[in-house]
């Protein structure tokens, strides 16, 4: 049985370290015969230092590592190129001097492998001395691979002015591939956000971005045939549907959606469902930036954004959105053409792991709290399960009630209109329930409606001043008769109003019924 390939981003040591491997090297002479300046986003450990590494190994005629592999047959191995290789996807990059000296080590690294001397008192002048010495040394055009672009900048995303500093260093940086087309011969940049081209990319204006065009939809993730087929010895008595549940449903505009591999792949170590990928960096400031804009979190699984918005990254104005998208936290369920050349994206979550997690992170923050909601998040499940109605209503009291009273005003929360409800679906998104936020019916639309395997819960929220009783939020479901489809399709079904108190700060009212 050959090993999981975690954390291997090398191709070299993937084959030859007896490794599975899903093939992506079609993608290398599709990209190599399309073009020749590409653009490439995907979120963090997707797989594209190991394409960029292969991409790599096949520009330096490595033949017998595609052995068995697309490539071997349908590519020119007499046909070599050398390359020009810079990742900044190790370590932080703390300031602007550790930037240009990390230039100064990459570019003496790739100096000394090609075997040439460079000169020049800037960082441009030796990038570009490299460039052409390494092209007169070998009389061949030069290949330029570039791996996770964006770093120095994600590494102060949440302090404007550096993140600034660092944006115009590499753009200084990557005005040199520009000047040196006549010396190159292929050039693929990888990164996680897609930053305005005007302010990083602003001279390489033939950089084509494949990231959403739907030949590339695969090229990093697996299929569900990629699974089956690679890692087939390695599925006996999984559940395909729960692990599709769990790890599939990213879109990039392609055929198929595909699995995150880096969940995969420790899956099949532990056989257990965990949230490997989201528990592999802390999205703390993700979370501040959904609070600080205000978001409506029930929102989140059916957001509705323009093509050109959802692309786009300002250090300006970074919109939730973008950066939920582009991170990984949102993607694709939908695209609709509105006249040619406008799409309108609508975004959900990709999976059951990241609903579940990122509502769980943002219930935190929101509630500033930790064990107390992790303690209520079990009893509430346990109660929805055997409709324990007054027990919920307990609960989601205990809920508010632990929010520290200063919270309230240290967040302006009494302004955010939408804060009792984010809360409470996020409490219930954590769950990792059957939870659709304003479903429709023929009828309009109910605010939430709960499924568990017995019950379908209908709710209707209400915020007031003072006092309330929840029974005007029941008769507006069965006014609106929001629960009609369920009851017709046999099911078990429970109708909750639920009041908010801006005064209380609280719910102050909870009625309920069967329908």
């Amino acid at each position: 049985m050959k090993k999981l390939p975690i954390g291997i981003s090398t191709f070299f040591e993937m084959i030859n370290g007896n490794a599975y491997y899903v093939d992506k090297s079609q993608y290398v002479q599709y990209l190599c015969d399309s073009g020749k300046y590409y653009f490439f986003s995907r979120p963090r450990r997707f797989g594209k230092s190991l394409f960029v590494d292969t991409l790599k190994c096949a520009f330096e005629g490595q033949k017998d590592l595609f052995k068995g592999l697309y490539l071997e047959k349908n590519w020119d191995w007499k046909d070599t190129y050398p390359v020009i290789s810079i990742s900044f996807a190790g370590g932080r990059f703390s300031d602007i001097q550790h930037l240009n000296d990390f230039f100064e080590e990459i570019l003496t690294a790739n100096a000394h492998h090609a075997g040439v001397n460079i000169s020049g008192l800037t960082i441009n002048g030796r990038f570009k001395n490299l460039i052409t010495a390494t092209f007169e040394k070998t009389g061949k055009s030069v290949v330029i691979l570039v791996d996770e672009y964006d770093k120095p900048i994600l590494d102060h995303i949440e302090n404007p002015s550096k993140a600034e500093e660092m944006r115009d260093g590499l753009k200084n940086f990557y005005s040199v591939i520009k000047d040196s087309d006549r010396y190159i011969r292929f050039c693929f940049i990888t990164g996680v956000s897609k930053f305005s081209r005007v302010s990083i990319f602003s001279d390489l204006n033939n950089l084509e971005d494949i990231s959403l065009q739907p030949e590339m939809g695969a090229l990093c993730g697996y299929t569900e045939k990629e699974l089956t087929a690679t890692f087939r010895e390695r599925l006996d008595g999984v559940d395909i549907d729960t692990l599709r549940e769990w790890y599939n449903g990213y879109s990039f505009l392609g055929k198929e959606r595909v699995y995150n591999p880096f969940d995969v792949l420790l899956f099949l170590k532990k056989r257990q469902y965990g949230n490997y990928w989201f528990e592999s960096a802390t999205p703390s400031f993700l979370i501040k930036l959904l609070y600080q804009n205000k978001v409506y979190i029930p929102d989140l699984s059916h957001i509705e954004i323009d093509q050109g918005l959802l692309s786009g990254f300002d250090l300006a104005r970074l919109l939730p959105e973008a950066v939920l998208f582009q991170s990984g936290y949102l993607t694709v369920k939908s695209v609709e053409t509105l006249a040619p050349g406008q799409r309108i994206f609508t975004l959900d979550y990709p999976n059951q792991e990241v609903r579940v997690s990122l509502n769980m992170h943002l219930l935190d923050y929101f509630t500033s709290g930790g064990a107390v909601t992790g303690s209520l998040r079990l009893k509430m499940s346990k109660a929805l399960k055997l409709r324990e109605m007054d027990k919920i209503q307990v609960l989601i009291q205990s809920l508010f009630s632990s929010i520290p009273w200063e919270w309230y005003s240290a967040g302006d929360l009494d302004r955010y209109e939408g804060y009792y409800a984010s809360v409470l679906y996020a409490f219930l998104a954590s769950l990792g329930l059957d939870l659709h936020p304003e479903e429709s019916s023929s009828h309009g639309r109910a605010d939430l409606v709960l499924k568990t395997d017995q019950t379908v819960y209908v709710m209707e929220f209400k915020v007031v001043e003072i006092l309330g009783d929840g029974k005007k939020a029941i008769d507006q479901i069965r006014e609106k008769r929001y629960h009609d489809a369920y009851v017709q399709a046999g099911k078990d079904v429970i109708l909750v109003g639920i009041d908010f108190s801006r005064k209380e700060r609280n719910i102050v009212g909870f009625a309920f019924e069967a329908a």
